[in-house]
């Protein structure tokens, strides 16, 4: 007996040659409106969904595949009694569902988007299909991706079957879930929210290791920057800890070249080493990738010693050398845990390979071309006992000509270029924070800290710590100065500027 697949889509891209292998298959094809069209255009036998409904579209096509006989077909037990009941109906039964589903998310985000619009380009058939296909344990398809999948496994005699059709009906309530979150979310104008993600990596654990079990998940977004678009070079798969620091680095490095968009619409060569989520390296260089790599270094070496680098420029040959021996008095290489940049060259992946895979390399070539544009713009949660909370992501740029910020005196380039440095190092930092830059290069991050005595004690430890005179350098504080006493610290050191707010 013949099987049937049900398909209706909005995005018609590559269906002819699903279908078209399905009939080959021996299947019966069965679509509605403009999938049919297209279809029956390639001269593909199809059969029109009013054939087992037994009515045409109605209400101006707002109602095709909504309808008990559709039900039916989906959720039907594979029993003798169902199975009866159904002939004696006339009514198919329907083994596979491919669907997507109208543009609902693209909808909100258009401009001059309106609750009418919305609400046009809100689809029902669509999730309902693939809510009963998923039930009735169906071959359920809702995303483009999984056809060929589908295709390779029915030529495969189905192995594994009974999982293989679950994993296909969990991804068809989460793609669900997510549709009618984004419709909620903006119904409500924002008072109900939530975040829908699939897990694209498993960590052995998480914080701490006997915090398990831990994972990366993906909400499906385009952003060029997400931590699912990161490749890994070599090494073995990040740990839960190296995405937190992936994903603070991400937050500095996109602030560095923000800032200096904005402030010199020239984004220089940055390298960046964190430990535990702070920099406590950070660079910056016109031209030279290489002065940018040896500054960040030298920034703390103690500190960066098992840390993670990250560098909006190509990893050569040399740069991996100077990121395993700049400042090393001996033949041993400093150890990393990983390094992140926009692409490898062969000989600096065997460079840089450790044993047991430990150093990480991830490569994105998105870190390649970092604008203002390249802020995470998204919403940023975080899980409280009972819920969670919700504020907005960090996408302040310091412009040096805000009309609201005042100076005490004009600024050299080199300080300039230091405050943009010190800005973002310092606002993408653990508050309370004071940040130290000199030349171009962190020397000092005093983060995490209750006071802001403390803080400025600490940066200017830490500099002084890793060979640094704090004279002359210019220095960030990522919020106000409530009595004179911190900035009696920094005048002692012969600092030459601060940030602040007022």
């Amino acid at each position: 007996m013949k099987r049937n697949a049900l398909i209706s889509v909005y995005n018609k891209d590559g269906i002819v040659h699903f279908a078209r292998t399905l009939e080959e298959m021996g299947w019966n094809i069965i679509a509605s409106g403009g999938t049919a069209k297209k279809l029956k255009e390639d001269n593909i036998a199809v059969s029109d969904v009013a054939e087992v409904v037994g009515g045409n579209a109605i209400l101006g096509h707002r109602v095709v595949t909504l309808s008990r006989e559709i039900a039916a077909g989906l959720l039907a037990q594979d029993n003798n009694t169902d199975r009866a009941e159904l002939e004696l109906l006339g009514i198919p039964w329907i083994d596979l569902v491919c669907v997507d589903l109208y543009p609902l998310e693209a909808e909100i985000g258009k401009e001059g988007a309106t609750r009418d619009s919305v609400i046009e380009q809100t689809d029902i058939g669509g999730p309902t299909l693939l809510r009963e296909a998923a039930k009735g344990r169906r071959i359920v398809i809702c995303e483009a991706e999984d056809r060929q999948r589908v295709l390779t496994w029915l030529a495969n005699d189905e192995p594994d079957c009974a999982e293989f059709l679950n994993d296909l009906a969990a991804k068809a309530e989460g793609y669900v879930a997510r549709y009618c979150l984004a419709s909620a979310r903006y119904h409500s104008a924002g008072s109900i929210d939530g975040m829908i993600g699939t897990r694209v990596q498993t960590c052995k654990y998480g914080e701490n290791a006997w915090q398990t079990p831990a994972g990366l998940f993906s909400t499906g977004t385009n952003d060029p920057l997400a931590l699912d678009k990161f490749e890994l070079v070599a090494g073995t798969a990040p740990s839960y800890n190296n995405f937190c620091d992936i994903d603070r680095l991400l937050q500095t490095m996109t602030h560095v070249a923000a800032g200096f968009d904005v402030n010199t619409s020239l984004v220089p060569q940055i390298a960046l080493g964190a430990k535990h989520g702070n920099c406590c390296g950070a660079a910056v260089d016109d031209r030279a990738h290489l002065v940018a790599t040896g500054h960040m270094l030298k920034g703390n070496q103690r500190a960066i010693f098992g840390g993670l680098v990250m560098l909006n420029f190509t990893v050569d040959a040399n740069v991996a050398e100077h990121l395993l021996h700049f400042g090393m008095d001996d033949d041993r290489p400093r150890l990393l845990d990983g390094i992140i940049a926009p692409e490898f060259d062969p000989v600096a992946i065997e460079t840089l390979k450790r044993k047991g895979g430990k150093c990480r390399l991830l490569a994105n070539p998105a870190l390649k071309s970092l604008r203002e544009s390249s802020l995470d713009q998204t919403a940023r949660f975080r899980n409280v006992r009972g819920g969670f909370l919700v504020q907005p992501n960090y996408t302040f740029v310091f412009d040096i000509d805000d009309p609201d910020l005042s100076l005490s005196r004009e600024l050299t380039t080199p300080q300039h270029i230091d405050v943009l440095l010190a800005w973002a190092v310092g606002s993408t930092s653990n508050s309370n924070t004071i940040t130290l830059v000199k030349d171009g290069m962190l020397i000092g991050n005093g983060t995490g800290q209750q006071d802001r005595v403390g803080c400025c004690e600490l940066a200017v430890k830490r500099a002084r710590d890793a060979g640094h005179d704090p004279c002359n350098a210019v220095a960030y504080s990522d919020s106000f100065f409530p009595f004179t006493d911190a900035v009696g610290v920094l005048a002692q050191e012969g600092i030459s500027v601060i940030l602040t707010s007022s």
